[in-house]
C-alpha cells in the first residue's frame, strides 16, 4: 500500500524524515519496503513556463506548420515552429524551453534548438499529454487570459514534491490500510519514543443537514451480511473536475482522478480506510435502497462492462426494480456517478467480511473496497465517514443535504473485552515492563482500561482492531510499540541438549531418497494440496465422498484437498509437454487428506479426517534419445519398477516388500505393493482415459507409496558395516517352465523363503513364450548367487541348496526344469 508522506502529515505533526518514518513504521510491524521521492507530475514541469503567442504566420515551406513568436517574460521573444492546428496570436500557452526534459509516450525527450523545414525553432508549445497533465493531443494547451506570462508551469499547476512509502500491510492489520490508520499507529510509537507529535482527526463538527424532510429510504433485508448500513442523499451537486490538491493526493499514491464525487470517495477510502460508494440518486427507482440478495444466475453488469452471473450468496445493493451494486465489491454500470449526475446517494456501510470474501473470489474481482471489507472494517465508523464525505461534497460540488442520515444498526457491535495479567505479559515478553509504561502504551493504542487491579487489567479493544481479541494479541501490540530491540538478551542461555525428532528423521530420509532420484535424472515437483473436485467425481479409486472439502474455496479449481499425488503430477507433465519438454522423470513428497464419515466421534472433532504423507514417481517419454552409443528406447513400467525397488533397497525394506497384480480404474495395468501384509502403495500404467483428460498423448507410468508406512517400518533399522567376504560367491542358473499367470515376484518370494542364509541375489535374465512350449506355459531363466560368509561352498552344499529351491518351486508353483 502506498502512503504519501505529505498526506500523512495532514493528520500527524512530527519531525521524522521520510527515511526515519519508514524505519519507525517497520519497527512497529508496518514494514516499509521503499521510500521514493516523486512529483505529482513526472519531471515536475521543470523548464516549462507560461508564454503568450505574439505572432503566428504560416510556415513558408509547409502547409500545416506555423511560425510563431512567443513572449515568456525574457528580453526577447522566442521563435518557435508549431504544428498544432489551434495555435493563434494572443493565446496564453505552455512553452518548453531549450534543455527541458519531457516524458511522453514512455520516453524521455529533451528539447533542443532545431531547424524545421529550414526555419529555426527555440522551444516547443505543448499539448496536455506532452507535459503529463492530461491525455489530449488534439492541439496545444490554451490557458485563460489571466495566466501570468513568465510564471513557471510548476507553480501554475501547483506541482508538489512528495515521498511515497510502500508499506506492506499484513492481512491482520486492517486498521492500518489508510493514511489516518498509519498516522494513528505512528503516533503511538512517537509517544513511547518521547518525541513531540500532534495527532489530529479531521473534524465533522460542522456537519449539518440543509433540509430534514425527504431523502432516499434504506431497507436492509439481510442483517447477517450487512450488520450496519448508513446512507445520505445530496441534491443539486455539480460534477466536475477535482481541485488540484485532491488530484495531486490521488496521483501521488497511483490513482487516476476521475471527477470530484468519485475522487472524494477514493480520498475518503485512503484517508480513513473505510470504503464508500456514490450512487446516481436519479437511478434509484422507488426512492428506496434495498440491501438483499438476488436469485441464482441473475445477470449483472459491473462498471467495467463485464457481465456476471450472480449467486444467492452475493449481497447486492438494489433499487426497487434491480441490482445497482455488488455490495462492498464493485459498482454497477448504470448507477455510477457521471458528468450528467445531479443528485447523489452516499453509502457508508459495514459488511460481513466472509460474505465479501466469498463474493470477490467467486467472481474473480479484487478491488480496493473488497480488500478492506474482507479484512474487517470498523462498524462504528460509518456515520463519521459519511459526514466527512458529505462535507467534502458540499465544499467541492455544492448541493444540499436532503433528509436525515439513514443509519440501520439494530445490534450495535461492542468493543471486545480482554483480560490481561501482568504475569503472562512479562512471561511472554521475557522482561518485566513497568506497569506505567504498559498503561501508557495501551492509552496510545486507544485501548481502554475498564478495570485495573494489582495483577490484572480488564481492557476494551477499539472495534477497528479486528485482530486483537485475546490477551496474547494485546501483548503483541504492547511489545511492538515498546520495541523488540528493547528486550535485552540475558547473560544465560536455557536450552535442552540437541536431539533428533521424528520430523528431523523424516526430512533426513526424504533428502536421502531425493538425492538418489536426482542423481538418476529425476526432478522434484511440488504441487498444491488444494485441487479440483472434478478429479474425484465418479472416481471409484478415490471417491468424492472421501474428499476433504473447503467451506470457503478460493476458486472452483481449489475446492478440495487432494487424496492422491497423481493428478498434480499429471498437471505438471501436461504443462511440460505443452512446452516441448516430453521426456520426464518427476518425484514428489506431499500430504494427502481423507474424510471418512464412519469415523465420526462426538468426543473427537477431527476423528473423521486423516492426513498421510505420500511419495510419488512419474515417468513418461523416452528412456534415452538415439545417440552414437545406444539406440533410442522408450520408458516402460519395468523402468519405473526398478526405480521403486532401488528406493526400497536404499531404505532397507525391499526384502519385506511384496508385489501383486492390481485391478484399478486409474491403471491400465497395475501392481499392488504390500509391506509386511500392510498396504504400502501401488504403481502402474496410468489409464488412457485419464491421460486424455489432461491432453497427454503418451503412456505415463506412476507409483505412489505411503511414506508414513515406510517410516514406521524402518523405525528400528540401523546401518551395519561388514568387511568384504574372503570367500567366493557361486552363480547358478535355472530355466523354469511355469504357468503364464505366474509372476517373477512369486518366484522370488518362494525362493527367498526357502533359502535365507546362503542366497544373496536372484535375477531374472530371460523370459520366453512361443514355439516348442505348451500354450499355457512360459519359460523363466533365473540366476542365483550363493555365498557363505564363513567358508568356501562345496558342490554338495550348492547342490543341496539348489535342490531345495527346485522342490519349493515345484511344490508351490508346479514349476519344472526345461
Amino acid at each position: 500500500m502506498n502512503i504519501s508522506y505529505n498526506w500523512l502529515k495532514d493528520y500527524l505533526q512530527f519531525d521524522l524524515s521520510p527515511a526515519e518514518t519508514a524505519e519507525a513504521l517497520t519497527s512497529i510491524g508496518l514494514e516499509t519496503g521503499s521510500v521514493e521521492e516523486i512529483e505529482t507530475i513526472k519531471g515536475g514541469l521543470e523548464g516549462l513556463v507560461i508564454g503568450k503567442v505574439l505572432t503566428c504566420t504560416a510556415h513558408p515551406n509547409s502547409d500545416h506548420l506555423h511560425l510563431t513568436t512567443v513572449d515568456i517574460g525574457n528580453d526577447e521573444p522566442l521563435r518557435i515552429v508549431c504544428g498544432a492546428p489551434n495555435v493563434a496570436a494572443g493565446q496564453k500557452v505552455v512553452v518548453a524551453t531549450i534543455g527541458t526534459k519531457l516524458y511522453f509516450g514512455g520516453e524521455e525527450i529533451t528539447i533542443k534548438r532545431s531547424k524545421i523545414r529550414g526555419e529555426e525553432s527555440f522551444g516547443m508549445i505543448c499539448a496536455e499529454d506532452e507535459i503529463g497533465i492530461g491525455t489530449s493531443h488534439d492541439g496545444i494547451i490554451v490557458l485563460p487570459e489571466d495566466a501570468p506570462v513568465g510564471m513557471p508551469a510548476k507553480e501554475y499547476y501547483h506541482v508538489e514534491s512528495d515521498y511515497v512509502l510502500e508499506v506492506d500491510i499484513t492481512p491482520n492489520r486492517s486498521d492500518a490500510v489508510s493514511h489516518f490508520g498509519v498516522a494513528r499507529d505512528l503516533a503511538a510509537w512517537l509517544k513511547q519514543a518521547g518525541k513531540s507529535y500532534s495527532l489530529n482527526k479531521p473534524s465533522v463538527a460542522d456537519f449539518k443537514i440543509d433540509r430534514k424532510e425527504g431523502g432516499i429510504e434504506v431497507v436492509v433485508e439481510n442483517m447477517d451480511a450487512c450488520p450496519r448500513y448508513s446512507g445520505l442523499t445530496i441534491r443539486n451537486v455539480t460534477v466536475k473536475e477535482s481541485p488540484d490538491w485532491l488530484k495531486n493526493k490521488l496521483r501521488t499514491i497511483g490513482l487516476r482522478p476521475i471527477n470530484n464525487i468519485v475522487d472524494i470517495t477514493n480520498f475518503i477510502l485512503h484517508e480513513t480506510g473505510h470504503p464508500m460508494h456514490a450512487f446516481d440518486a436519479d437511478y434509484i427507482t422507488g426512492n428506496e435502497v434495498i440491501v438483499r440478495t438476488l436469485p441464482d444466475k441473475t445477470k449483472f453488469v459491473t462498471l467495467d462492462g463485464q457481465e456476471h452471473e450472480l449467486s444467492s450468496g452475493d449481497l447486492m445493493i438494489c433499487n426497487s426494480e434491480e441490482g445497482m451494486c455488488i455490495a462492498g465489491v464493485f459498482g454497477g454500470l448504470k448507477s455510477g456517478v457521471t458528468d450528467d449526475t445531479k443528485n447523489i446517494f452516499l453509502e457508508s456501510a459495514y459488511f460481513n467480511p466472509t460474505w465479501i470474501r466469498k463474493t470477490a473470489r467467486r467472481h474473480g474481482l479484487s478491488t480496493d473496497s473488497s480488500f478492506r471489507f474482507e479484512r474487517g472494517a470498523d462498524p462504528n465508523n460509518t456515520v463519521y465517514v459519511l459526514k466527512r464525505a458529505a462535507m467534502l461534497v458540499k465544499e467541492l460540488a455544492g448541493g444540499e443535504i436532503e433528509g436525515e442520515i439513514r443509519d440501520i444498526y439494530p445490534q450495535p457491535i461492542e468493543k471486545p473485552r480482554v483480560e490481561l495479567t501482568y504475569n503472562k505479559l512479562n512471561s511472554l515478553v521475557g522482561k518485566e515492563i513497568p506497569k506505567a509504561v504498559v498503561r501508557s502504551i495501551l492509552e496510545s493504542l486507544e485501548i481502554e482500561i475498564e478495570e485495573e487491579s494489582e495483577d490484572k487489567l480488564t481492557l476494551r479493544i477499539p472495534t477497528y482492531r479486528v485482530d486483537v481479541l485475546r490477551d496474547v494479541d494485546v501483548i503483541e501490540d504492547i511489545l511492538r510499540i515498546y520495541g523488540y530491540n528493547n528486550i535485552e538478551i540475558g547473560d544465560s542461555l536455557r536450552s535442552s541438549l540437541s536431539y533428533q525428532t521424528a520430523t528431523d528423521r523424516k526430512h533426513r530420509l526424504q533428502t536421502l531418497v531425493s538425492e538418489q532420484l536426482t542423481a538418476n535424472g529425476f526432478f522434484e515437483i511440488m504441487n498444491n494440496s488444494l485441487t479440483k473436485k472434478v478429479y474425484y467425481e465418479n472416481n471409484e479409486a478415490f471417491p468424492s465422498v472421501n474428499c476433504v472439502a473447503l467451506i470457503n474455496p478460493l476458486s472452483n479449481d481449489l475446492g478440495v484437498m487432494r487424496q492422491t499425488l497423481l493428478y498434480g503430477g499429471l498437471e505438471s507433465i501436461a504443462y511440460n509437454r505443452n512446452r516441448k519438454n516430453g521426456d520426464l522423470r518427476f518425484y514428489e513428497f506431499g500430504n494427502c487428506y481423507f474424510f471418512d464419515a464412519s469415523q465420526k466421534n462426538p468426543d473427537k472433532i477431527l476423528a473423521e479426517y486423516s492426513e498421510e504423507t505420500h511419495f510419488g514417481l512419474w515417468i513418461c517419454g523416452k528412456h534415452n534419445r538415439k545417440n552414437w552409443a545406444a539406440p533410442e528406447s522408450e520408458s516402460s513400467i519395468f523402468e519405473l519398477k526398478a526405480y521403486v525397488e532401488n528406493v526400497l533397497k536404499r531404505l532397507g525394506i525391499y526384502q519385506q516388500v511384496k508385489f501383486e497384480t492390481l485391478q484399478s480404474p486409474i491403471f491400465a495395468a497395475g501392481l499392488k505393493i504390500d509391506l509386511r501384509n500392510k498396504s504400502l502403495g501401488q504403481m502402474g500404467i496410468v489409464s488412457k482415459s485419464i491421460c486424455r483428460s489432461f491432453d497427454i498423448d503418451t503412456d505415463v507410468y506412476f507409483a505412489e507409496l505411503n511414506w508414513d508406512v515406510i517410516l514406521k517400518a524402518i523405525g528400528k533399522n540401523s546401518v551395519e558395516f561388514t568387511e568384504i567376504s574372503k570367500f567366493p560367491a557361486v552363480s547358478r542358473d535355472l530355466a523354469l517352465l511355469v504357468d503364464k499367470k505366474t509372476t517373477f515376484a512369486e518366484i522370488e518370494q518362494i525362493v527367498r523363503k526357502s533359502e535365507k542364509k546362503l542366497l544373496k541375489e536372484i535375477t531374472l535374465f530371460d523370459v520366453y513364450e512361443g514355439k516348442n512350449l505348451p500354450e499355457d506355459k512360459k519359460s523363466y531363466a533365473v540366476n542365483f548367487v550363493l555365498q557363505d560368509e564363513e567358508k568356501t561352498l562345496n558342490e554338495k552344499q550348492i547342490d543341496t541348496v539348489m535342490q531345495k529351491i527346485r522342490q519349493s518351486l515345484e511344490k508351490e508353483l508346479g514349476a519344472v526344469l526345461r
